[in-house]
């Protein structure tokens, strides 16, 4: 079951959670999920699709975690940011391997390993086919990569926000904990907050509502969704104004 088909997308930002590269119930980094994701992006960048990516870094460090550590919330949350660029390097190194040009772009400084996140840059690496793969979060603490996927997405002009799950899309409850729960193919973003659906932060809703950019949000682990989800195919739930 998916969403009602919609028109195909021509710059598309890619959210992937931190946990999406690690396999379940572990936290180390999952190169054949990589390697998965690099694949499909590799098929939209060969039909002419442009790609950014938001990689997060919970499978290593998530900072809103971290104060059973004995860490402070702002010291955690720029490991967090680290930790995000390790994932972005190795999805980096994947998209080269399989012969997909791309570019590590960061918030933060860390200009050994990746290039300074610069809006007019990226959306030239962009055009030029490149994948981006922006990380770092948006370089502060107290923000999500829900809210740095909304940010950046709205930024770069991009025409949908993506969001890979571990799940099919959206739910009227857990599906992991309910086995009557229903799954909502298309919602309005007014039905999102009316029925407080978790979707992603209340800011990064807000910035993909006030800037009319839909939300798909789909299973990191159903074969070709991203790709499915581009071609405007039925995948996921989709959430629009």
């Amino acid at each position: 079951m998916g969403s009602p088909s919609s028109t195909p997308v021509r710059r598309l930002l890619l959210k992937v959670s931190g946990e999406g590269f690690a396999k379940e119930g572990e936290t180390a980094l999952d190169t054949d999920r990589v390697r998965a994701l690099a694949k499909q992006l590799r098929v939209l960048t060969s039909e002419g699709v442009q790609v950014a990516t938001v990689i997060g870094g919970g499978n290593i460090l998530r900072g809103a975690q971290s104060a059973h550590l004995g860490i402070t919330r702002a010291t955690g949350d720029y490991m967090g940011m680290l930790a995000t660029v390790i994932n972005g390097l190795a999805l980096s190194d994947s998209l080269e391997s399989n012969g997909v040009p791309s570019r590590v772009m960061s918030a933060i400084d860390v200009h050994k390993v990746c290039e300074p996140f610069i809006r007019r840059r990226a959306i030239r690496h962009m055009e030029k086919g490149r994948v981006v793969v922006l990380v770092g979060g948006l370089g502060n603490p107290y923000f999500t990569t829900d809210t740095t996927a909304a940010q950046r997405a709205a930024e770069l002009d991009c025409d949908a926000l993506f969001k890979a799950t571990m799940v099919d899309g959206v739910y009227d409850k857990d599906p992991k904990k309910h086995d009557d729960a229903v799954f909502l193919p298309e919602l309005s973003f007014a039905e999102v907050l009316e029925k407080q659906y978790r979707v992603m932060d209340l800011t990064a809703f807000a910035l993909c509502r006030e800037n009319d950019l839909p939300i798909v949000v789909f299973n990191m682990d159903d074969p070709d969704a991203v790709v499915q989800a581009a071609r405007g195919d039925k995948v996921g739930t989709r959430i629009s104004n």
